[in-house]
């Protein structure tokens, strides 16, 4: 038996992280602090109202049907089959639903297989700030280094000299993401060629995050990759069922990729998840074949929630900034509270207004100095978006 005052080796000793500088999120303290001041909840990207009717009732007849067990690794045929319907009716493009169509635990996994089927250690990814969290955790997980290009002005459009200026013969994968969460900005077709013309001579592929690809506003068609031919021979298109069809719980989600890229992805999602929530699969393929109408009119129900909150937040103090798609406004509070850090707005503004947000800070590896932004998710009932909107008018 060691002497007390021996120095004793445990499992914790020496032990480093992978991510270190990685805590809980954001989304998870806000909501949490949301729950606990009884606030309107306009921080986690959710909406708080169900999906169509049928979606819901084919979920309980596929369960009742014994389709409950492991679905295929790739996904249930008759969902593969209606995606690859869809992307020729939304976008003009022939996919083969059984080579280049794979259902995934919701879009995050969809992200991190294409990452890590992609990544090698040395390899270099470029991202777009702001981003979403989950891409630089994936690619450090994977061995590789991230580079960041902020976005420019408040309609955070592609730098494209500092873009450029971003690749290395290291660079192995660029990330896009449109509509753009948190700032509601899309891609136009002109973006997509510049993009071809900056991937054409290198080895770089394109991981293209399309969740809210039906959600865009003002008449703006959704230039997705889907749409550029030569563009989509090298890319990972990442789509969201979730964020279609209001059900984030499912954790549904599926990419489309060459059929080649889609081997190797679906070497690392079979020993990630292997399969996807089974009657969810046959629910979803049931609405899309019986409901196409849904994704086109998904755009008007956004839009005028969009207009509802802008309309019910003009006599506040918030400058809100421009948005063509996606379900979030971004809003500056400086005239709230000058020169105040972001982060300590919004714990101030649950605690004493009542009202959840989310910092931008979060979104970047180095934030602007200077930028006073919130995102509020307008992904919510009337009664939410009034009382929220009430408290806010009222600081």
């Amino acid at each position: 038996m060691p002497h007390p005052s021996a120095t004793v080796q445990t499992p914790r000793s020496g032990f480093d992280s992978k991510l270190p500088a990685v805590g809980t999120t954001i989304f998870t303290v806000m909501s949490q602090l949301a729950a606990s001041h009884g606030a309107f909840n306009l921080g986690q990207g959710f909406p708080d109202f169900d999906g169509p009717l049928l979606l819901r009732t084919a979920l309980q007849e596929a369960m009742q049907q014994g389709k409950n067990q492991y679905a295929p690794m790739t996904g249930v045929q008759p969902l593969r089959e209606q995606i690859a319907t869809g992307v020729q009716r939304w976008y003009g493009r022939l996919v083969d639903a059984d080579t280049e169509v794979t259902i995934t635990s919701g879009a995050t996994e969809a992200i991190f297989a294409a990452i890590a089927a992609v990544v090698r250690s040395g390899d270099e990814v470029v991202l777009l700030d702001p981003c979403y969290d989950s891409y630089e955790p994936a690619v450090v997980l994977n061995g590789g280094t991230t580079i960041h290009v902020p976005l420019q002005g408040e309609h955070f459009a592609i730098d494209w000299e500092r873009l450029a200026a971003a690749f290395t013969a290291r660079t192995r994968l660029l990330i896009v993401n449109s509509p753009h969460n948190p700032s509601g900005a899309v891609l136009s077709a002109d973006d997509l060629d510049r993009l071809a013309a900056l991937l054409r001579n290198s080895r770089c592929l394109l991981l293209s995050d399309e969740v809210y690809e039906h959600i865009i506003f003002d008449g703006l068609e959704h230039q997705s990759v889907h749409r550029h031919a030569e563009l989509a021979e090298r890319s990972v298109v990442v789509s969201s069922f979730g964020k279609t069809f209001h059900c984030t719980g499912w954790k549904v989600g599926y990419c489309v990729a060459p059929a080649w890229l889609s081997k190797e992805l679906r070497k690392v999602h079979q020993y990630l998840t292997f399969s996807t929530f089974t009657p969810a699969q046959y629910a979803l393929a049931a609405v899309m074949e019986k409901l196409p109408e849904h994704c086109v009119l998904l755009r008007d129900f956004y839009e005028a929630r969009r207009n509802t909150l802008r309309t019910l937040l003009a006599a506040s103090r918030l400058r809100l900034l421009p948005v063509s798609g996606a379900y979030f406004q971004l809003a500056d509070f400086g005239a709230l509270a000058p020169g105040q850090d972001d982060v300590a707005f919004c714990h101030w503004l649950v605690r004493e207004a009542g009202v959840a947000a989310i910092p931008l800070s979060v979104f970047y590896r180095t934030p602007p100095a200077a930028q006073q932004l919130v995102r509020l998710c307008f992904a919510k009932s009337d009664d939410v978006l009034q009382g929220a909107a009430a408290r806010l008018c009222a600081l």
